[in-house]
């Protein structure tokens, strides 16, 4: 049986990439940093499908942490999965600050930094000895990567760095079959930054009227691309960026 670690997995992009590739059967571990509750919720959903799941907690901001992480990982594969390995690694888990350059702080940049870039350097370091030969990882970018919107000028600049890392990844983990791919949503109506493009009707007809298809993209877009990107169907995908934008600012 085939197991995905999803970072970030109790709400939102997480939650339903989480649901999304556990209906393709996939088993689950999905990590949460402060909405136990919530990630728990997201366990007993998967488990109602007859996929297993379980929750980890993890700060993908606080590196130092990382190593037992990994140990935690290796006892729950052993001990729930009897194995030693998993298959897929998504690097989802993140938020974003929304703040001018002439005022952004060095602790927000920092911030974005340890999550957004630094955080998955060195998780996807930690987990590579445990992640099985002919696995996938998928990381998360944005459509901020590609075109630019005041205010998000470290969270895309970020994102542009995990392209090219992970054409990297691609180019070093070839040699054991491992595939690595990014996927960037465009605006997404969920709780991601208070829920401006969720809650905000102004926003939200904005971004619309800027996207071919007419409307801003649900979190289960996203899910359903995350999963068939793990699928046989799509093993000769290696090092590409795909966005999941309905078509934003063409």
């Amino acid at each position: 049986m085939t197991i995905a670690i999803i970072t970030g997995g109790s709400r939102g992009l997480g939650k339903a990439m989480a649901l999304d590739v556990a209906s393709k059967g996939h088993d689950v571990i999905l990590t949460y940093n402060n909405k136990r509750a919530e990630a728990e919720a997201v366990v007993a959903s998967i488990e109602k499908t007859g996929r297993k799941a379980v929750a980890l907690h993890l700060d993908v901001s606080n590196t130092k942490s990382f190593p037992a992480f990994g140990e935690t990982v290796k006892e729950t594969l052993k001990q729930a999965r009897q194995r030693d390995n998993f298959d897929f690694l998504v690097n989802n888990a993140g938020f974003g600050i929304h703040a001018p350059i002439t005022e952004t702080t060095e602790e927000q940049f920092d911030q974005l930094v340890n999550v957004h870039f630094k955080g998955v350097f060195f998780l996807t370091q930690t987990l590579l000895p445990l992640m099985a030969d002919g696995g996938r990882i998928i990381n998360l970018s944005s459509g901020l990567a590609r075109f630019a919107s005041p205010g998000m000028s470290v969270y895309g600049s970020l994102k542009g760095a995990i392209e090219v890392l992970t054409r990297y990844m691609a180019a070093e983990l070839g040699s054991r079959g491992i595939s690595v791919n990014t996927v960037a949503p465009g605006a997404i109506a969920t709780d991601f930054g208070g829920g401006m493009v969720r809650d905000n009707e102004a926003v939200n007809r904005q971004i619309a009227s800027q996207t071919a298809l007419g409307r801003v993209g649900q979190a289960e877009d996203i899910g359903g691309v995350v999963a068939a990107l793990l699928s046989e169907d799509t093993r000769w995908i290696n090092g590409q960026k795909i966005e999941v934008s309905g078509g934003v600012n063409l």
